[in-house]
């Protein structure tokens, strides 16, 4: 399958299935116990219906959105996402130069195992995602070499207190440090081609890959335990340490993992400049509300800020809802680790191009030649007809009417 027979990401995904060992495939794909987040995250925007209007002049389209004083050509980003060089080589920064060419944010992870100064060397302005625990001295070091390396805006998730359960994980004998387990030797094998381009490949470049930047020193190799070190105390990460960070940290400061509207009130309380709704991909709590469902009311809660969301999109369409409910910005992760798995850089490459076109499409249709106009008045929960009623387009009810 080429590039260019790949019409969404969906078809993106089934591709990436065939292409990596299926330990690594179920790590990208997997959420935690049940996976009724995961599930409820796709099922939140099934929730929503656009009521388009038409005889609109949308002969120039314009989906530019500008962050945190920058203009980027699209109102999404690729999300942090931990060891992505188990996908495709060099993971981290095919995404990173990928994103920086179609000028949008990318986000490195924390659990990344590229330097943060490679990354930035290469791409500019890439964003830079922490897991901190509740050490000051360690934390400090950390934001004195975010800083060095050139970094502008931080990062700080704190939906990450304990690591949560995988069962698809622990079934195909996968986990993180890695363990070559039976099974996940026997994967490997299966598929040669990942086994050549990126576990070999990476081996003799660059030898066994190490955590990079959980800390201001380099970390442990990704097979070997981590035993006592840095990633221990999260669990008493508090809002008194996010304020510390915020007195310190010169750059912007966006909390990431937020669900409840009255934790986005203390984010601006405490000076953050932005925060992401999330529930981590359904990755951890599970069960937690979608962070679409959230949104509107965090939204509410923060005038201040903006307000950015991730988990669960896929679609054009799902970026547009989220953008009509409140959000400034959307970040998407498992279909640029997907593009990565299938075709390196250039799969992240067309990722991008497939959403923004999408994205084009879909603002014609709609009736919205700016992004910048959208609003819940292009958004209506579906009810009986007799339910219909008109509200304005700053309405923040949850109410299951059209916002016509």
């Amino acid at each position: 399958m080429t590039l260019a027979s790949i019409l969404s990401t969906g078809d993106l995904e089934q591709a990436a299935r065939r292409r990596l060992p299926p330990s690594v495939y179920g790590y990208v794909s997997g959420g935690s116990e049940t996976e009724c987040a995961l599930r409820g995250n796709r099922q939140a925007f099934d929730a929503w219906r656009f009521v388009p209007r038409f005889l609109v002049d949308v002969s120039r389209r314009s989906q530019a959105r500008s962050l945190f004083g920058t203009q980027y050509a699209a109102p999404f980003g690729i999300a942090p996402m931990g060891v992505a060089g188990i996908c495709g080589f060099d993971g981290d920064l095919a995404m990173a130069r990928a994103a920086a060419e179609a000028r949008v944010p990318f986000v490195l992870s924390g659990a990344s195992t590229t330097p943060m100064e490679r990354v930035l060397e290469q791409a500019p302005g890439s964003w830079f995602q922490a897991y901190v625990p509740s050490n000051r001295e360690l934390i400090g070091a950390l934001l004195q070499r975010a800083e060095r390396a050139g970094v502008t805006v931080l990062v700080v998730t704190v939906d990450v207190p304990i690591a949560s359960t995988r069962e698809v994980e622990l079934r195909n004998g996968f986990s993180l440090p890695l363990r070559l387990t039976p099974r996940l030797v026997a994967g490997g094998l299966v598929r040669p081609r990942w086994l050549a381009r990126t576990f070999l490949r990476t081996l003799l470049r660059q030898g066994i890959p190490r955590f990079e930047n959980f800390s201001a020193v380099r970390g442990n190799r990704i097979i070997t335990a981590a035993t006592g070190d840095h990633r221990a105390g999260r669990a008493a990460l508090s809002w008194d340490d996010l304020a510390w960070v915020r007195e310190r940290w010169r750059g912007r400061l966006v909390i990431k993992g937020l669900l409840h509207p009255e934790d986005a009130g203390r984010a601006q309380a405490i000076g953050a400049d932005g925060l992401i709704v999330s529930n981590h991909g359904g990755r951890q709590l599970d069960s937690a509300l979608a962070p679409l469902d959230a949104l509107p009311a965090i939204a509410a809660a923060a005038p201040r800020l903006a307000i950015m969301v991730d988990s669960g999109f896929r679609r054009g369409t799902d970026i547009l809802k989220a953008l009509a409910l409140g959000a400034d910005f959307v970040f998407i992760g498992r279909p640029f680790m997907y593009g990565l798995a299938v075709g390196g850089q250039a799969g992240v490459a067309h990722v991008l191009a497939l959403l923004k076109r999408e994205i084009d499409v879909d603002l014609a249709l709609l009736g919205c030649a700016d992004i910048e106009d959208l609003d819940r008045r292009y958004l209506v929960r579906p009810g009986p007809p007799s339910a219909f009623r008109t509200h304005s387009g700053d309405c923040s009810c949850s109410c299951s009417t059209p916002a016509i």
